[in-house]
């Protein structure tokens, strides 16, 4: 154990890239440290610790988390920079041989970082690893969010037991897991007694909350539903198969539950779905969506395709664009296919050059353009209940109805944390309703 004495007086800088899921957890550390009497680097300040949370779920993931690397060691000279997350959980030896590393960190020791450091020493000559396989991944840490702001990450799961052949998350994160229902209100509480006025539910797989555990996911939210000082509670992106009709239709009467779903798709193509194997298919995707819509008409449906994976022919690219277009949703998160080393997906046929992966992103992009103005221009005139955030953008603060739609207003200090109900009548140019 790390003398923390050591740490009397020391700053440290932080950088996130990915999930909300490492958000909620790169708070979490941050707390950690703070607690050993290490804290937050104010602006122009030199860090004497960099902590970079990396995610590696593309390759140009990859390729910005080297980036990012890279800057917080320049902008912090002689500072001791520790990498975790999944790209160090990935590829370790890689992170490791990065100009001005120190310390590698993989996903097990990840919350426990501050045991590791060592400053009391000159910075070592190579990194040190601290690496765990990920069958051996098999606790649950709770994490959330504390960064001054009325919208907290909670982190209710971590893993994956689904082995869709484009992924490697389960590899970086282990199998599934979570923590009971009875600590993650408990957090919950402890968020609104802090300020916290909305929280976003996050996690690998939520909807395989409560795994091994006699809970599910449909418990967990009814609990949350009950906890006071929350405003509303969000629902991180759940798979479609395990979005089941008692969900949606337990939120459709909820208190707290915000009309709000983010839905992971990855492809309209049956036949890609497959390939992909995933557990579903349009035919559940479409009534899931339907429901949503016939329960929640103003519901925000935000949705994840990846275009350009292997085994996608024009054809089948075709059959995803027109399923799009004869179901109802609000905006499209376009993903371009990135090979990943020790996929299943490499040993499939049929490999998409990277002029069609644009040329499928940009007709899915402008589809998902259109019908966010549409849902936008859906919502004038109607009544919204905002909840108004930290941060001042050129004059401007900036809040979310409870159905995701983003209202500006002049920044006024005290309104921060506030509910507003308002009834917007006009859009601005950037598509944000402006009071």
């Amino acid at each position: 154990m790390t003398d923390t004495s050591v740490f009397e007086d020391k700053k440290a800088a932080y950088y996130t890239l990915g999930c909300k899921l490492n958000f909620a957890e790169t708070s979490t550390i941050g707390r950690a440290l703070l607690a050993q009497g290490i804290r937050s680097v104010r602006p122009q300040e030199e860090a004497d610790i960099c902590v970079i949370n990396t995610c590696s779920v593309t390759e140009l993931a990859d390729k910005k988390c080297r980036t990012m690397i890279r800057k917080a060691a320049r902008e912090h000279p002689g500072a001791f920079v520790i990498v975790t997350g999944c790209y160090a959980q990935l590829s370790p030896e890689e992170v490791a041989d990065i100009e001005g590393v120190d310390l590698v960190i993989g996903a097990e020791k990840k919350l426990d970082l501050a045991e590791y450091l060592d400053l009391s020493s000159s910075k070592p000559s190579s990194a040190s690893i601290i690496h765990s396989r990920t069958k051996e991944i098999r606790s649950f840490r709770l994490s959330s969010s504390s960064d001054e702001r009325t919208r907290h990450f909670l982190k209710v799961q971590d893993g994956c037991d689904y082995h869709c052949t484009y992924c490697t998350i389960p590899k970086a994160r282990g199998r599934s897991r979570s923590g009971s229902v009875s600590e993650i209100v408990a957090e919950a509480e402890r968020i609104a007694s802090v300020g916290g006025r909305e929280i976003v539910l996050t996690g690998v797989n939520i909807g395989d909350f409560g795994r091994g555990r006699g809970e599910d996911f449909f418990d967990l939210i009814r609990a949350l539903d009950q906890v006071e000082g929350i405003e509303r509670f969000r629902i991180g992106s759940i798979e479609p198969n395990l979005l089941s009709e008692k969900i949606i239709e337990y939120c459709a009467r909820s208190r707290r539950i915000a009309p709000h779903f983010h839905i992971p798709l990855q492809s309209g193509s049956d036949e890609v779905l497959r390939l992909m194997k995933r557990r579903y298919d349009t035919e559940l995707f479409r009534s899931r969506v339907s429901l949503i819509q016939e329960l929640l008409p103003q519901a925000f449906i935000g949705i994840d395709v990846i275009v350009g994976t292997r085994g996608e022919e024009a054809g089948y690219f075709e059959d995803c664009y027109r399923f799009l277009e004869s179901i109802p949703f609000s905006q499209l998160h376009v993903f371009s296919y990135s090979e990943r080393e020790g996929t299943a997906a490499l040993t499939i046929d049929h490999v998409v050059s990277p002029q069609d992966k644009h040329r499928r992103s940009q007709r899915l992009m402008q589809l998902s353009e259109e019908r966010l103005k549409a849902f936008y221009r859906s919502n004038l005139g109607r009544e919204l209940t905002v909840i108004w955030e930290h941060g001042n953008y050129n004059g401007l603060m900036m809040g979310h109805s409870e159905n995701y739609i983003r209202v500006a207003q002049p920044y006024d200090e005290e309104a921060i944390g506030t509910t507003t109900h308002l009834t917007p009548q006009h859009l601005d140019a950037s598509g944000t309703f402006v009071l």
